[in-house]
């Protein structure tokens, strides 16, 4: 009941354009995991219909730039007031075969956060073993693919560990290494790396520092909430588009009045 009238009012409050009043100074980053049709919506998956439908909605309502065009404007001190950011975590094959076409129709830029050990693997992480059915990963040529289109490839970590657990030399591995992996495989270090897990306890400070000494630009938690004027670059919040989201309305009203 309370998402449907939390749509109800979301829509209400585009349709009289208020939500950039409400916004004030601050912009949004997004995250989806998943675009697939074979399995059922759930915190990591949405199907291509409401994917397509929640793009559509972003590119109605919001300015959607490149992530590095928004920490740019970070850097510079510059409001990211209405500005919005498409993102992806892992390196689903989906991403490549049904969310990018997508993005590609509509000319929107996202950018995808691989793990650079799951590419072109086998690899079951935890989190999918009771699948029915195995989402896959991409290929490097799918991702150099991806890249050579102008979307964006950041980093998230060699094997998914969590950085709030582990420090030294692993920590090293999994930061310093995946963007070396990328340069490897793409012929460019990326600027942009995003700690598997998204919460504020999965990031040791000791890490976020080596992130950045890394040569980094950003660093993306996967939370919740909004990127205000003059955010630290290192410390960005995202939305997760999760099935909680019924719709974009509902997706409004519940960013524009809980922050």
């Amino acid at each position: 009941m309370r998402r449907t009238a939390g749509a109800l009012v979301g829509r209400g409050i585009l349709f009289s354009r208020l939500h950039k009043f409400m916004l004030g100074d601050e912009g949004i980053i997004v995250a989806f995991h998943r675009v697939d049709d074979r399995l059922p919506e759930d915190g990591l998956t949405r199907s291509s219909r409401v994917f397509e439908r929640f793009c559509r909605f972003f590119k109605a309502n919001f300015d959607v730039i490149p992530l590095t065009d928004f920490v740019l404007r970070l850097e510079r001190k510059e409001s990211v007031a209405g500005k919005l950011v498409i993102t992806f975590d892992d390196g689903y094959l989906d991403n490549y075969q049904v969310a990018a076409p997508i993005l590609r129709k509509l000319d929107l830029p996202a950018t995808f956060y691989v793990v650079t050990q799951y590419i072109e693997s086998n690899v079951v992480p935890w989190w999918d073993a009771a699948l029915a059915k195995n989402p896959g990963w991409m290929t490097w040529d799918e991702v150099r693919f991806l890249a050579l289109e102008g979307f964006e490839i950041g980093a998230h970590t060699r094997t998914h560990l969590d950085l709030g657990t582990v420090d030294g030399a692993v920590a090293d591995s999994e930061i310093a290494g995946s963007r070396q992996d990328l340069v490897d495989a793409i012929g460019k270090p990326p600027d942009h790396f995003a700690y598997p897990y998204g919460q504020r306890k999965n990031l040791l400070d000791v890490n976020r520092q080596r992130i950045i000494d890394a040569g980094f630009r950003s660093c993306v938690s996967c939370h919740g909430g909004l990127v205000p004027l003059r955010a630290d670059p290192f410390h960005l919040e995202r939305i997760p588009i999760s099935a909680w989201f019924r719709n974009p309305e509902q997706f409004a009203f519940e960013v524009l009045t809980r922050r």
